[in-house]
């Protein structure tokens, strides 16, 4: 894609998407077939939100090493995301982004990841972070959004602590 092309795309940007959404399709749980369908829009653009790359990176993290998904699996589903070529998927990270990222995570106490999620929307002059985890709504100048059903968020929520507490279990407390 030419640069004329990405700051085309990138016009009137509605947010940017947080790993834990797209951690949402590497696994059975309530929320995966929500999040592929919007996932799916997001890839195909009908949504103009951003998919930072490291997003997905994240994902495959969180996924195999917290979840214990298999890593194939895992991978087979990011590639195959990746393999989109969407215009979504966001691959810079400047060095202002990232300064603007430390500033951010070190003032609210927050990761760096998240620091650098609302510095990419403030940046691409999005308003919206689209994640299920609501500690970033503690930071000025951007709003959460959880793009899925109150109900089925809570489900998702009971099934990870009772997917977590058989882990911890069947890894004799060592996960």
């Amino acid at each position: 894609m030419t640069e004329n092309m990405l700051s085309e795309n990138l016009e009137y940007i509605e947010g940017v998407m947080d790993t834990s959404i797209i951690v949402l399709t590497c696994f059975q749980n309530p929320l995966k077939k929500f999040a592929i369908e919007f996932i799916e829009n997001v890839l195909m653009f009908k949504r103009r939100i951003i998919i930072p790359i490291t997003a997905i990176l994240g994902a495959y993290h969180i996924a195999t090493r917290y979840l214990k998904v298999p890593r194939l699996d895992v991978k087979k589903i990011l590639v195959e995301m990746l393999q989109t070529r969407s215009p979504a998927l966001y691959p810079y990270i400047s060095i202002d982004v990232a300064i603007d990222s430390l500033d951010l995570a070190s003032t609210y106490n927050v990761e760096s990841w998240d620091g650098y999620l609302i510095s990419l929307a403030k940046t691409l002059g999005a308003k919206i972070i689209f994640t299920l985890d609501k500690e970033l709504g503690k930071i000025a100048g951007v709003r959460i959004e959880i793009p899925f059903p109150q109900q089925i968020v809570e489900e998702y929520h009971r099934y990870i602590k009772s997917l977590i507490k058989s882990k911890l279990h069947e890894y004799g407390n060592t996960y």
